[in-house]
């Protein structure tokens, strides 16, 4: 019997995984490698430190989210079950992402391993898979499946079908969010408005499960039947409960990596520069023949600016007339 859930519990109430916690420690061990490499091959240009701690912090969240009292109370508690299914789907994964481990990958390795993840990244099957599109129906249809339908059910009486859960959610939302988060060498390039849209579009799954949830009455789905402790409350109040994790913390995740993605397109140099690439090219299509043939770079040169500012001007003094 577990005691009353609290911050404590959480902290304290740690349940063995050795598959988990082995993984953890090989994914950790193998990406630390990669930057030790690319440090020894690169030392001008060693892997930034904040990747490698987003990649761990990651792997933290998939260790707390199964091994804490966060993972101890997800058959107990229906809400705690959802705080662990966001961690999975929407926290660890973005993170993970944010740490380009497969970037690390190509940089560290070499021929053959080198040459064969550059095929796998631009084979079919990847191009799929990373499709915008197939991340955004693959993450509405596991939101809504492992809540809303039998599955959820199924999930708890059946330990591998739990544990399968648990890999799908990590899956999902990483092809979800590489597009989005990410710049992995995938096929899939999408402007920041787009992405934008995509998280904007996803938001009301979370919300519709949540509300969906939160207005039920039939009982906890995802939990194993049976007795409930008496400091857990009634199902039906932890179902709304659970509603309530899904439906805010959910779009709070989500409006949080807005931000996130604002952010990158205002650090975005690339983006300035490819935004006013257009008007450049005007602007130095008006140059004459004779300055284009010249060579010369009318920004850098003060008596060639000058030529442009007057040409500029006798323009301007021609156009009223021209509309006159």
């Amino acid at each position: 019997m577990l005691p009353e859930f609290g911050l404590r519990a959480a902290l304290t109430q740690w349940q063995a995984a050795p598959v988990v916690t082995a993984l953890a420690l090989v994914a950790a061990g193998l990406y630390l490698w990669g930057v030790v490499r690319v440090a020894r091959r690169h030392p001008a240009r060693p892997w930034r430190a904040w990747r490698t701690g987003m990649f761990l912090a990651g792997l933290a969240v998939v260790v707390v989210a199964l091994q804490s009292g966060i993972g101890s109370y997800d058959d107990v508690l229906f809400w705690d079950h959802m705080v662990q299914h966001l961690m999975l789907v929407m926290v660890a994964p973005p993170l993970l992402i944010l740490g380009q481990p497969v970037t690390l990958l190509l940089h560290a390795s070499r021929n053959p391993l080198h040459t064969w993840v550059k095929r796998f990244v631009r084979s079919r099957l990847v191009r799929l898979v990373t499709w915008p599109v197939f991340g955004f129906a693959g993450y509405a249809v596991a939101i809504v499946v492992a809540h809303l339908t039998a599955l959820a059910n199924l999930t708890a009486r059946n330990a591998f079908a739990h544990q399968a859960e648990h890999v799908g959610f990590l899956l999902v939302g990483y092809l979800f969010f590489l597009p989005i988060l990410g710049s992995e060498p995938i096929r899939w390039r999408m402007s920041y408005p787009a992405r934008l849209l995509l998280l904007f579009l996803v938001m009301p799954v979370d919300t519709f499960t949540g509300l969906l949830l939160g207005y039920g009455n039939r009982g906890t789905p995802g939990l194993p039947p049976g007795p409930r402790p008496a400091w857990a409350g009634t199902a039906v109040q932890d179902l709304h409960a659970g509603g309530a994790v899904m439906w805010v913390a959910g779009d709070a995740i989500m409006f949080a990596l807005m931000m996130v993605v604002f952010l990158m397109w205002s650090t975005d140099t690339r983006t300035a520069s490819h935004s006013h690439g257009w008007l450049e090219a005007a602007r130095r299509a008006t140059v004459t023949p004779d300055l284009q043939a010249a060579g010369t770079d009318i920004d850098n040169d003060d008596a060639q600016l000058a030529a442009y500012n007057a040409y500029l001007n006798r323009l301007n003094d021609v156009q009223p007339g021209r509309q006159g």
